[in-house]
């Protein structure tokens, strides 16, 4: 069983190729986390290099071992602290992801890779080809980014791989806060409810300086699919919400609200499909 966790989800502004000042941006909201007592911060798709689906955001790509990444580890170490962040990375084969690298207080990092590029972001990037769930300080989440979420299956293999909670940065822009978040609410409630697990959401914010305006929203739900913590206000900040061992337990020890175990996977993959009357 998890540990308990208190985590923070940032909403913040993420000028497109503006690495410096982004990364100062999160080191401010990664000290105001830690005032708050979190041990994991979030931070938005790309948060880094910004967000674009143009073709200069290849001149913004970093590398996940380069001087920009090694600055906010130091800070993870120094300060205690988790970090989720995001960049445009540029890969050891030359490729260009929309990447999210977890970064723990003892040094280590791991990345995510979109999986689902958007139609309009396949022309810039490339897809990710591997699913981590990450383990870390009695806590096991996996890294889901924009519209990925859109994809039930992804959320149910991370919960067969052991997941706790699965944090699902975005970079959505148009609209207000609150249309934004009816949008969610289609979809995160139910990556949480179907499998059992907590499900951390945060957007950017304002004029990304590249053509896109973001409504800057974050949501945290429970793994009964409840709100644990909103924000709406259309400003930057953060949630700070505390995931428990008791709320997971509460679902996952009743059989009535834990589906995940009965579920029939070779059935689904294996199993004919009928399509035609008989009789």
């Amino acid at each position: 069983m998890m540990k308990d966790i208190r985590i923070a989800a940032v909403v913040c502004r993420c000028p497109v190729g503006q690495v410096k000042h982004n990364i100062e941006r999160t080191r401010y909201w990664t000290l105001r986390a830690k005032k708050k007592g979190a041990t994991l911060v979030c931070f938005p798709e790309l948060n880094l290099t910004g967000y674009s689906n143009r073709e200069e955001i290849a001149d913004h790509a970093i590398s996940a071992h380069g001087p920009e990444i090694n600055t906010l580890v130091r800070l993870s170490v120094d300060q205690q602290i988790a970090m989720l962040v995001g960049f445009a990375e540029k890969t050891d084969d030359g490729r260009l992801c929309a990447s999210h690298m977890a970064i723990t207080p003892q040094g280590r990092t791991g990345t995510y890779r979109k999986l689902h590029l958007a139609p309009p972001e396949a022309d810039q990037f490339s897809p990710g080809e591997t699913l981590p769930v990450f383990h870390w300080s009695g806590v096991h989440f996996g890294i889901q980014l924009c519209y990925d979420a859109h994809f039930p299956e992804l959320s149910t293999r991370m919960a067969e791989a052991g997941a706790d909670m699965i944090f699902i940065p975005h970079a959505s822009p148009r609209g207000q806060a609150m249309d934004k978040h009816q949008s969610w609410m289609r979809h995160l409630p139910a990556r949480a409810f179907d499998n059992g697990l907590f499900v951390v959401a945060c957007n950017q914010i304002g004029n990304n300086e590249n053509g896109l305006v973001f409504p800057g929203n974050a949501v945290a739900f429970s793994p009964s699919g409840e709100i644990l913590e909103t924000r709406l206000s259309g400003d930057s900040g953060m949630i700070v919400a505390d995931l428990t061992a008791e709320q997971l337990r509460h679902v996952r020890s009743h059989r009535m609200r834990y589906f995940l175990p009965n579920r029939r996977p070779g059935l689904y993959s294996q199993a004919p499909i009928l399509t035609d009357f008989h009789g």
